[in-house]
């Protein structure tokens, strides 16, 4: 790296330093201001994280912050898993092996679903 970017970076770190923090209330709102565009509490750490903000630096966990809003991601992806099935097997009635993994895919649900404590649908 030549001495130039170097400093640029620096400059970056002490930016990110000088900042000031957040309070408890102003870190709240943005942690579900995050959630509503859809990110999960892993992403929202991450984005915090990369704009300077660490959330270890304030107190509860940002899946209790969401409280209702919270979704666990194993979860949310099984569920998007057996809808794109799904639609595929509406589609193409003849497919024996989306018949087969819908089967497959609910069942891993459902077997998510009572580990959670969830009622099944």
């Amino acid at each position: 790296m030549t001495k130039e970017v170097k400093e640029k970076m620096k400059e970056k770190k002490k930016e990110v330093k000088e900042e000031k923090k957040l309070s408890q209330k102003k870190f709240e709102e943005k942690v579900k201001k995050l959630a509503k565009e859809g990110l999960t509490s892993e992403k929202i750490g991450q984005k915090l994280r990369d704009e300077g903000i660490h959330p270890k630096e304030y107190s509860g966990k940002i899946s209790h912050i969401l409280g209702e809003l919270y979704k666990n991601p194993d979860l949310k992806n099984v569920e998007e898993k057996l809808n794109r099935i799904e639609s595929h097997s509406k589609k193409n009635k003849q497919d024996k092996r989306a018949k087969r993994e819908k089967d497959r895919v609910f069942s891993q649900l459902r077997k998510l679903k009572k580990y959670f404590g969830i009622e099944i649908k």
